[in-house]
């Protein structure tokens, strides 16, 4: 079924315009009596139908009020070493397919691409834009925020506001399995992971991780790229959080 996502939907008629609403009646060529889904970004679902289509609006009349039932029960914010050229596409996109429920690109001291202020606004604008497509094509209940690009420092302050802070270092740590262990037996659901860029993490923003209470682990033996790494990370953490299969 269609899915659309509107920002505060608490009324039984909804009126979409714009985009959207020439997508349903140019693209999918839908009338009126036909049913779609549209999202408020709260993790409720209302099931609706086709009451009327006007010139560049769509009037839905809501039927149902349901709960999402694609969003995990484990919130995972990924803090993303930023990579170079468009790999960071590629890990919003997949992530949020993945279940992730928040993506802050971070500045180490390793990372080869050093955005200037223009260049990394025109960039948000285009991430948040990505978060919304992907969204929609795999059916979440919300759109997972593409934050602005942060600070090493920045991040390290934020860690602490997580219920379980995790970074993956390729130079060793604790099996994800046994860290996994320890955030369900004291019943976390609100995690951050941290991936480092293409360098890896330097010595000494891993010694701050640390020191920030961050848990060190490994995704195993092999070293994996910096956009294969969050996938793999949230893919196993969502597994074992039963948020998977």
């Amino acid at each position: 079924m269609p899915r659309f996502f509107i920002e505060n939907v608490t009324e039984d008629y909804i009126t979409i315009d714009g985009q959207d609403a020439a997508h349903i009646t140019k693209s999918l060529r839908m009338k009126p009596g036909e049913t779609l889904t549209v999202c408020g970004g709260q993790g409720v679902d209302y099931r609706c139908e086709i009451a009327e289509i006007g010139e560049g609006t769509v009037g839905l009349r809501v039927l149902e009020r349901v709960p999402t039932e694609s969003e995990p029960s484990l919130r995972v914010t990924l803090y993303q070493g930023l990579p170079k050229g468009d790999k960071l596409e590629l890990i919003i996109e997949k992530s949020i397919e993945l279940g992730v429920s928040g993506i802050v690109p971070v500045l180490m001291r390793r990372s080869v691409s050093r955005p200037d202020g223009k260049s990394a606004a025109k960039k948000h604008e285009r991430y948040q834009k990505l978060a919304l497509s992907a969204a929609k094509q795999c059916g979440r209940g919300l759109i997972p925020d593409v934050e602005e690009m942060l600070d090493f420092g920045q991040m390290l302050r934020r860690l602490s506001g997580h219920g379980a802070a995790v970074f993956f270092y390729e130079c060793g740590g604790s099996p994800l399995p046994s860290v996994m262990e320890r955030v369900i037996a004291d019943g976390i659901t609100d995690v951050a992971i941290v991936i480092g860029p293409e360098g890896g993490f330097d010595p000494d923003e891993a010694q701050a991780l640390r020191q920030a209470g961050a848990v060190t682990a490994t995704l195993g033996k092999r070293i994996l790229r910096t956009e294969t790494a969050p996938l793999a990370a949230i893919a196993a953490m969502m597994y074992a959080t039963g948020n998977l299969g």
